[in-house]
């Protein structure tokens, strides 16, 4: 994992930040800038549409179930912090990487 990444264990699981792109193309893990995971979803910001996207895609990235997962704050703004329980953060950081190593390959 790109050590920048602000990624840091709980005592349930582990607590990432993130950076939303809502009404994007696509949904996906996107990178990491600025120490957060960047993460695109097709969601509008309205309506908490944008958050719930992003909790499913965290979810899925990190292979817990979706009630696992929480945004702590930020739920107004593009940059948000997510709690993610049922996971360590060697699982998570190993699961970030992959998802990050097949965006990278993809994009060429």
């Amino acid at each position: 994992m790109t050590p920048a990444l602000r990624l840091s264990p709980t005592a349930t699981g582990v607590r990432l930040e993130v950076r939303v792109m809502p009404r994007s193309p696509r949904n996906g893990v996107d990178g990491v800038r600025d120490g957060r995971l960047v993460v695109r979803v097709t969601a509008p910001p309205v309506d908490g549409a944008a958050n719930e996207a992003v909790a499913d895609l965290v979810a899925s990235a990190l292979d817990v179930p979706r009630r696992a997962v929480v945004i702590a704050a930020g739920a107004s703004g593009r940059n948000k912090i997510v709690d993610a329980r049922g996971v360590t953060e060697t699982e998570a950081r190993a699961r970030l990487q992959a998802l990050l190593d097949a965006a990278g390959a993809a994009r060429g």
